[in-house]
């Protein structure tokens, strides 16, 4: 295949350029030559020899191109013969890298530009909670934290996000959730994925922190009842803050139009600069610069068995995190300089 490529397409033949429109050669052949290259013999001569360099080249992306093209024939393979595993919660790992994870790459990688900060803070094993801020109308930055962690981690690790009932009693939206590794945002499916020795998600904030005014931006709403920290103190797993600057600008909420809202049994219908009045353009998010920070972790192997069930350490340590968010999200605005430039 290799041999059959490029050499045919970058030489010339100098007796047939020479060639005139009845087979016959003319009388100098060096003039022939000159008159279809437009220059000397040997500026012709040298034109026509081929780059070792290129040849390389070429072959090394043609060795490149033809593994990715296998690799793509294995996996649809597997895929049409069943040939692949899934975990207890419907969790397919291959298809969520060679699928799901490539379709976000472009957002993550060069519309918001995503910069992450204290990476090393996030464990390389073992179960942990990652506990975020939630905003911008579509959770795009929950997607965005499972593709910082999948991609920038040491240790490339898949984060499991306990999402609301509504991504899962939503048609084919939840079938993808499941496949992706997501699960219910329940005490018992977050203690048995973090018992396992996986890294969970959660965004205590819910609807009231995605769906919030544009002018109440980056104000932390209620987190909740401290599940999360209930869960974290049962398994005796680290909670990991982690605060996102960029997300409440991809889509400004300027109001709510709540009688649609309850139409469609959604919790809430946006009105943007750009959304109903532009249609599904209205759709396409504003390329703001993101910046996802992993705080220190708040270690919970040190409680006594039970302490899940003291009211106050459980509010006590939902408060920590939540501020520790608060002030995070306010020093990285403090440092931005335009939320779409950086």
């Amino acid at each position: 295949m290799r041999e059959a490529r490029v050499i045919p397409l970058h030489r010339s033949d100098p007796a047939g350029a020479a060639e005139s429109s009845d087979g016959s050669l003319p009388p100098d052949p060096s003039a022939g030559r000159e008159s279809v290259v437009g220059a000397d013999p040997a500026a012709g001569s040298d034109s026509a020899e081929v780059d070792p360099a290129e040849v390389e080249l070429a072959e090394v992306e043609l060795a490149q191109w033809e593994q990715q093209l296998a690799e793509l024939l294995a996996f649809l393979r597997r895929r049409v013969t069943g040939d692949y595993d899934i975990d207890e919660f419907g969790f397919d790992a291959e298809l969520t890298d060679h699928m799901l994870l490539p379709m976000l790459r472009p957002l993550y990688r060069s519309w918001f530009r995503v910069q992450t900060i204290g990476m090393h803070r996030v464990p390389d094993t073992g179960g942990a909670l990652v506990v975020a801020n939630h905003s911008g109308t579509l959770p795009l930055d929950a997607l965005m934290t499972t593709v910082a962690l999948r991609e920038d981690h040491p240790a490339g690790r898949h984060l499991r996000m306990l999402g609301a009932d509504l991504v899962f009693s939503t048609p084919m939206l939840g079938s993808v959730a499941r496949k992706a590794g997501h699960t219910l945002a329940c005490n018992p499916d977050a203690e048995r994925l973090l018992n396992s020795g996986e890294l969970a998600g959660v965004w205590p904030e819910g609807f009231k922190g995605i769906g919030k005014n544009y002018r109440d931006r980056y104000k932390l709403q209620r987190f909740g009842r401290g599940g999360f920290v209930s869960a974290a103190l049962r398994t005796g797993t680290p909670i990991i803050p982690c605060s996102i600057v960029g997300a409440e600008e991809i889509y400004p909420m300027l109001g709510d139009i709540k009688p649609l809202a309850r139409l469609l049994g959604a919790p809430y219908f946006p009105v943007t600069p750009l959304f109903p009045w532009f249609g599904p353009l209205g759709m396409i998010p504003l390329p703001s610069k993101w910046y996802i920070e992993f705080g220190e972790p708040i270690y919970t192997d040190s409680y006594e068995p039970g302490a899940a069930e003291d009211p106050m350490l459980v509010f006590n340590l939902t408060d920590q995190v939540r501020e520790t968010i608060q002030q995070t999200l306010y020093r990285l605005l403090t440092q931005r300089r335009n939320p779409f430039f950086g």
